[in-house]
Formats: C-alpha cells, sequence, structure tokens
C-alpha cells in the first residue's frame, strides 16, 4: 500500500521502479511452493498449513499486482489482435526437451502404479507407503486402479507446454467444440505457466544441487522409504531433473507465448 501511494503521489521514478520489482521478486519467492498446496487441494488432500497456503496465495497475487505497477507507465503496445503463431524453432526444442524430460519420471511412477517394482520397492510397499504417509482417498483409489496421478499431472503440465508454443494454444482447436475457433484468453495459459515455472525450475534446481552434494557424498541422503541411500538418490534424480528441465522449458515457453500474444500496433498506410 505504501508503495502504491508513492507511485499515485510521485508518479514512476527509475528508483521507485527498480524498488517494485524488488519487493515483487521478495513476494514471489513467499509464494514459492503454492502449486504444491494447490495439487494437494485438487487431489483431495489437506494442506499442512491453512495460514501458510493463504499467505502464499496472497504473495502471489501481491506479486503479479507489483508486476503491474512497475510496469504501468509503458505505452500500450497497440490493439490490434496478433494471428495465432508457433513459437520459434529454438522455443519449440526446448517444449521437447521439457517434455523428455518427464518420461523416466512418469516411467517410474507408472511401473509402481501398475504394480511393478523399481529402485527395490515394489508397487504394493509404494502404495502402502502413500497411505502411512497420509495420501488421500482420491490418490489412493488412483494409484490402485494403476493411475498414478503425479503422472497424470505430468501429463497435463506437458499439454500447458505446447499449448504455450502452437498456435492451437491462442485460439480453441476443433475438439474443443463449442470453444472452436475464440481466442484463448492470455491469462488462461499463462497463469499455471507462471505458477508452474516459479515452482518447479527453482525446486529442480536447488533439489539438483542437493542431490549433486548428496552424490559426492557431501551430505548424506535419507533413504527414506528405500531399502538403500544409491535408491533413493536414483528416484530423487529422476524427480529433479523433470523438475528442474521442465520448469525451464515451461519459463522459455510462457515468454515466448507472451510476447507472441501481445496486442499489435496496427499498420497506418499513409494516403499517396
Amino acid at each position: 500500500m505504501v508503495v502504491s501511494a508513492a507511485v499515485v503521489q510521485y508518479g514512476l521514478p527509475p528508483a521507485l521502479r527498480v524498488l517494485l520489482w524488488a519487493v515483487c521478486g521478495l513476494a514471489a519467492i513467499t509464494a514459492f511452493s503454492l502449486l504444491m498446496d494447490v495439487i494437494t487441494l485438487t487431489l483431495g488432500q489437506g494442506v499442512d498449513s491453512w495460514a501458510s497456503a493463504v499467505n502464499k496465495a496472497l504473495a502471489a497475487v501481491g506479486a503479479v499486482l507489483l508486476a503491474a505497477t512497475a510496469r504501468s507507465d509503458r505505452r500500450p503496445g497497440g490493439t490490434a489482435v496478433r494471428e495465432p503463431s508457433a513459437a520459434p524453432r529454438l522455443v519449440q526444442r526446448a517444449a521437447w526437451t521439457g517434455t523428455l524430460a518427464f518420461v523416466p519420471y512418469a516411467a517410474m511412477k507408472l511401473v509402481w502404479a501398475s504394480g511393478g517394482t523399481f529402485a527395490g520397492i515394489t508397487g504394493q510397499e509404494m502404495l502402502a507407503a502413500s497411505e502411512r504417509n497420509g495420501a488421500s482417498g482420491i490418490f489412493l483409489a488412483l494409484e490402485s486402479w494403476g493411475l498414478d496421478p503425479t503422472a497424470l499431472l505430468a501429463a497435463l503440465g506437458v499439454f500447458l507446454l505446447w499449448g504455450l508454443v502452437r498456435p492451437w494454444g491462442q485460439v480453441f482447436p476443433r475438439w474443443t467444440l463449442f470453444l472452436r475457433g475464440r481466442r484463448v484468453p492470455r491469462w488462461l495459459p499463462l497463469a499455471p505457466a507462471l505458477l508452474g515455472a516459479a515452482t518447479l525450475a527453482p525446486y529442480g534446481v536447488v533439489g539438483g544441487g542437493y542431490l549433486t552434494l548428496a552424490t559426492a557424498g557431501v551430505v548424506t541422503i535419507r533413504r527414506g522409504d528405500f531399502d538403500s541411500s544409491g535408491d533413493a538418490l536414483l528416484v530423487g534424480w529422476i524427480g529433479m531433473v523433470a523438475f528442474a528441465v521442465y520448469g525451464i522449458a515451461l519459463t522459455i515457453g510462457a515468454y515466448s507465448y507472451w510476447l507472441r500474444t501481445r496486442p499489435a500496433c496496427p499498420v497506418s498506410v499513409s494516403p499517396e
């Protein structure tokens, strides 16, 4: 409120703009792991702390408002609607990389969900561990049917990623029935993309750093439900590589989508 009042009173000089972006960054850090709370609620599982979850949600809203305020005095880009377009080739390669990074993770989860064994632990043992750790009824039911919820969420994440880089992410395709041909609101893919990128990219990168230290023997990794630290490291690496690579690809895709969907300045034709 103090910063907003200062903007109203004094406008937006460069120093105040820097302050706004700094506070926006702090708010975004505070909102870290909000995605995890959203996922647990989606699966019918309670969050660890409602006060913490509400604080993260408010911090996320504050980060968006601060970013909008920091850009409030910029000239509008225009009003003309751009034609749907695919992302540049390098961005699509990043999308492929993010997609392939999830393949080992999804395969591992599906092996357990189908009753198989991976990293020395069977599907039944993993299901019992999930129940022991307080997994929700929805989560356990899907697991018992051979459908791992996190693998399903990974598939949704890949769908979101390709929606950011392909033209059908800007105009609803034919299979959306009543929505087909309509423009996709920019916030619809950008909101979950930014939330996912802000959570998964730092989570995966920091987690990968910790696993690097554990692999080098600098720190000790807990075995948890696994038979050995080596098994825990293997599963940890599969997860963290998937989160880090996908999170970075999602960041690149979201930025490309934001650039490609900005209103364009109408071209004025001068009379001859």
